[in-house]
């Protein structure tokens, strides 16, 4: 399945696998965006990405990370 930047629960999910120890809230959004576009199963414009998608990403990201 490839994700596209409208697939936030599903790429929280990869970053939780992807980076456990790495606190959501901690990371830059220019880092978000490389390493959502760095995911295996990612196959989207990297450019349709703006604030309001990462944030959404970013805060998915945190509620998996808050119940591991």
């Amino acid at each position: 399945m490839k994700l596209t930047w409208h697939d936030a629960e599903e790429i929280a999910l990869l970053l939780v696998q992807s980076y456990p120890e790495t606190d959501p809230l901690a990371v830059r959004f220019t880092d978000l965006h490389k390493m959502v576009t760095g995911l295996s199963s990612f196959d989207d414009d990297p450019k349709k990405s703006n604030e309001g998608i990462l944030e959404a990403i970013q805060m998915a990201w945190h509620e998996e990370y808050q119940e591991k």
